[in-house]
C-alpha cells in the first residue's frame, strides 16, 4: 500500500529585524522559536529543489516537512535569520531582486549596528542606497556555499509583473536568470512574484523564459500533485503562537 504524502506548508518571510510591530517583519527572537520549535516537532527543512521533488513524486520527503522562504533579500536576513538556520541545520530558500543585489555589490554591502524598519529601508532603495539595506553577491555567494540557503529569482527590479508589457516581463524574468546564473554559476528554475502579482499570460511568460515553479502569496498549503506554477505559501506573523495555530489549522482542517 502506497503511502500518502504529506502536503508541505511553504513559510513566507521578509524582514527578520528587531522592530516589533513593524510590517512584513518577524523579530529575530520570534523567527529563533518558531525554527526551533519547527525543528522540536520533527519537521524536515526541505530546499525548493527538494520540494519541487516532493511535489512531483519524484523524490518524496519522509514525515513532516516545511520549507523556508524569504523574499528580497534584505541584510536582516544574514544579520538575523541566517545564524538560527546554521546552528539549527536548517535550509531555506531566497528570492533575490537581482538588481538591487547588482546595485549593493557595486557599491559595497554595509553591516550596521542596527538593521532599519521597512519604511526606511525602501527609503534607502529609492535613494540609491541598496547597499545599506540588501545583501550583495559576496554575500550571497558566501550563503549558498554553505550549502543551507538556495538563491532564486524575485525579477530584475520587483516590478508589478502585470503592470509590465509582454516584452518588458520577459526582459525583467531572463535578466534575472542571467544574473543568477552569471553570480552563482548555477541557473535558477524558481521564481517568486513581485507583490504576489500574476496573470495566467504572466505565467506563460515565465515558461517562456525558462522557469518550471512559479512561487505566489496565495495562502495555503503545497499539497503533493499541486501545479508547480502556482505554488501557495503562508505569511508568518510575528508569533510563535500564531505559527503553531496556523499549522495546526491548515494540516488537520
Amino acid at each position: 500500500m502506497t503511502k500518502a504524502m504529506n502536503p508541505v506548508p511553504v513559510l513566507l518571510y521578509h524582514h527578520i529585524a528587531p522592530h516589533p510591530g513593524d510590517t512584513v517583519t518577524v523579530t529575530p527572537e520570534v523567527f529563533a522559536s518558531q525554527m526551533q520549535w519547527l525543528s522540536d516537532e520533527g519537521y524536515g527543512f526541505l530546499s525548493a529543489g527538494e520540494l519541487l521533488g516532493h511535489v512531483a513524486g519524484t523524490s518524496p520527503a519522509e514525515g513532516k516537512s516545511v520549507a523556508i522562504t524569504f523574499d528580497d533579500g534584505w541584510l536582516d536576513n544574514y544579520l538575523h535569520a541566517y545564524p538560527v538556520m546554521q546552528r539549527l541545520g536548517i535550509k531555506a530558500t531566497m528570492f533575490v531582486i537581482t538588481a538591487r543585489a547588482d546595485a549593493a555589490s557595486l557599491a559595497g554591502c554595509r553591516f550596521p549596528a542596527e538593521v532599519p524598519c521597512h519604511e526606511t529601508a525602501k527609503g534607502f532603495i529609492r535613494a540609491g542606497e541598496a547597499e545599506r539595506v540588501v545583501l550583495d553577491w559576496q554575500t550571497i555567494r558566501a550563503m549558498a556555499a554553505g550549502g543551507l540557503m538556495s538563491f532564486h529569482s524575485h525579477t530584475l527590479s520587483h516590478r508589478r509583473s502585470v503592470d509590465l508589457s509582454e516584452e518588458e516581463l520577459l526582459f525583467e524574468l531572463a535578466e534575472s536568470k542571467k544574473t543568477l546564473q552569471r553570480e552563482l554559476g548555477r541557473e535558477s528554475d524558481c521564481l517568486c512574484w513581485p507583490y504576489g502579482s500574476f496573470n495566467e499570460q504572466c505565467m506563460e511568460i515565465a515558461r517562456r523564459a525558462g522557469y518550471q515553479a512559479l512561487f505566489t502569496t496565495i495562502d495555503g498549503l503545497c499539497p503533493p500533485a499541486s501545479d508547480l506554477m502556482r505554488i501557495n505559501r503562508i505569511e508568518v506573523a510575528d508569533s510563535l503562537e500564531w505559527l503553531r495555530m496556523r499549522l495546526a489549522t491548515a494540516l488537520f482542517n
